[in-house]
């Protein structure tokens, strides 16, 4: 491999690492403002839970005054519902589509953005070092090839080293 496109192919392997990691902290970041906008007008209410998954989860709650809500992306942090559970629900009263289940918070979303971090550049170091041991082979390969080719074949040099006698 041409050592401009493998210097090339780990600054894009870097680059995107570093797409990852900032993925994550926005990740992070953005739960901690969700739930700084939820405390600064914060209810409290009961929530059925419709239906819930490992990612996602759905629930109907009734404010104080009436309306029925159901969160149009689910809850924040929905880990460990099931469907039929009843729980206390967290919502911002200006914007009820905005809820989390009682006594979470955006810290729940540190360890899962540090692993997207940790595995992204697991990825990037292996791909990288995989590159270059490829592109350390090919090129040992290469040397190795010319050199043979450089190098006399071995009858060459037999007949090469022998004197010239002649018969005078």
């Amino acid at each position: 491999m041409n050592p401009t496109i493998l210097r090339r192919t780990q600054y894009v392997l870097v680059l995107l690492g570093m797409v990852v990691t900032t993925m994550a902290l926005v990740l992070v970041a953005g739960c901690h403002r969700n739930d700084a906008q939820i405390d600064e007008n914060m209810a409290t209410v009961m929530a059925d839970v419709v239906s819930a998954d490992r990612l996602h989860a759905a629930v109907n709650f009734q404010t104080p005054d009436g309306d029925f809500h159901s969160p149009r992306l689910g809850l924040l942090y929905p880990t460990e519902l099931t469907q039929g559970q009843r729980i206390s629900v967290e919502y911002d009263v200006t914007n009820p589509d905005l809820a989390r289940p009682a006594g979470r918070s955006w810290t729940l979303a540190i360890v899962p953005a540090l692993s997207i971090i940790v595995v992204g550049w697991l990825i990037v170091g292996v791909v990288m070092v995989l590159l270059a041991e490829i592109n350390r082979r090919r090129n040992a390969r290469r040397a190795r090839a010319e050199s043979d080719h450089d190098e006399p074949d071995q009858d060459e040099m037999t007949e090469r080293s022998e004197p010239e006698t002649s018969n005078a």
